[in-house]
């Protein structure tokens, strides 16, 4: 039976092309390691190859041994490298890795691990490494033809490029698949409409706030009646209370304070001074992570002080029900907001008509942004057009010169 054989360069050392008894033939470059190990590094077939252009690549890599590359090692690295990245899935991702660092480092887990599962079905059983530009503009064309808006597309997409840059931060990929310039958010209005709640919309709003206080407490009454008349141990007495539940407090202190909702699930009681009236924001829960300091008018103050009553006064402020940061109230705040009639107005808005109402009671922008925590002005400047008299009094300047 006919064996292989090899045929060596008389110019070239270490490279050959092997033969096999089919007829089919291989280029390789025989080289030791830096280490003295012998090993081969297979250059191509001979089908693909004519000997110049195999003995053109063996001369650049004889070049590379020469600087103490061991080329087969590499290619064995590499090649598990793309085994490992085919492993390596944004679902996958997401759950093992992602979701449990954010846990500790910010404040939107659930929400934001669940938007990119949402908003990325597609993607979540494919390898990160090959989740392409392509893909994403098809993507983003789907979206904008079943009607998403520019925003939500942009803020989905952010989302998902913070993923995967953390992911080459852990050394999950070693390149990033989206990388900036390759896919841009759409540009749309910055300075648009800010959506804040009028007069009539917060009388309604505080309304349907004691509304739902007086019927929780009602409710409460009615329960303990039953479970006396059948002998069972009673519920607190909701009538005796400050407030009937979390979401008063929560409602009002983010009206008076523009806190992110984040930041409320976060805050801690050692961060509230009622000596000082000032609540501090701290870095380690502000999306800017850096600390700011929050002066509490009268009804934070109250709010405040009246909600400490129905506690310990230790720990988190709006504990959730396991003690720990609540991550969700979209239930409640969505009830409160169909109770009141006021409608397309999130919880987040809360913080628009904070700064709404300052900016129209003369407050200056950089104030605004400071209360807020605005790392960049421009953010701040989408409620500049609140304050008309500026504009009109800078305008009225002009009069007279000609």
């Amino acid at each position: 039976m006919a064996s292989p054989y090899e045929v060596r360069d008389t110019e070239l050392k270490g490279f050959l092309l092997r033969v096999q008894p089919s007829g089919a033939m291989t280029y390789y470059l025989d080289y030791r390691t830096p280490g003295g190990r012998r090993n081969r590094f297979r250059i191509g077939g001979g089908g693909n190859l004519t000997p110049q252009q195999a003995r053109d690549v063996a001369v650049k890599k004889a070049a590379e041994v020469v600087h103490g590359r061991d080329l087969q090692a590499e290619k064995k690295r590499r090649r598990r490298e793309e085994e490992l990245a085919k492993q390596r899935t944004l679902g996958v991702f997401l759950d093992d890795v992602f979701a449990p660092w954010f846990a500790e480092h910010q404040s939107k887990t659930t929400d934001t691990v669940r938007k990119i599962r949402t908003a990325f079905p597609a993607f979540l059983a494919r390898s990160m490494a090959d989740i392409t530009p392509w893909l994403v503009e098809k993507w983003r064309t789907d979206q904008k033809k079943a009607g998403k808006v520019s925003t939500t597309v942009n803020r989905e997409l952010a989302a998902l490029k913070g993923v995967l840059t953390k992911a080459v931060e852990w050394d999950y990929l070693s390149f990033h698949p989206l990388p900036r310039g390759k896919v841009k958010q759409e540009k749309i209005d910055d300075l648009g409409h800010i959506r804040y709640l009028s007069g009539e919309e917060e009388q309604r709003m505080r309304e349907a706030l004691d509304e739902r206080e007086r019927r929780m407490r009602t409710e409460r009454a009615s329960a303990n009646q039953w479970r006396q008349e059948r002998g069972y141990d009673l519920l607190p007495d909701l009538w005796g209370a400050a407030f009937a539940d979390y979401l008063k407090p929560l409602v009002l202190l983010a009206l008076n304070t523009g806190m992110r909702r984040g930041e409320l699930f976060n805050l801690r009681w050692e961060a509230v001074n009622f000596q000082t009236r000032i609540v501090t924001v701290e870095g380690r829960t502000a999306k800017s992570r850096k600390t700011r300091h929050i002066p509490m008018n009268d009804e934070a103050l109250d709010v405040l002080r009246r909600w400490k009553t129905q506690g310990n006064g230790e720990g988190l402020v709006f504990p959730a029900g396991n003690g720990g940061p609540m991550n969700n109230v979209q239930t409640a705040w969505e009830n409160l907001a169909k109770t009141a009639k006021v409608k397309r107005f999130r919880f987040h808005d809360l913080r628009h008509s904070f700064a709404s109402k300052l900016v129209m009671a003369g407050v200056d922008l950089n104030t605004v942004r400071e209360l807020l925590g605005h790392a960049d002005i421009k953010m701040t400047l989408r409620y500049a057009h609140l304050a008309p008299a500026h504009k009109a009094e800078a305008v009225a300047r002009l009069a007279g010169r000609s």
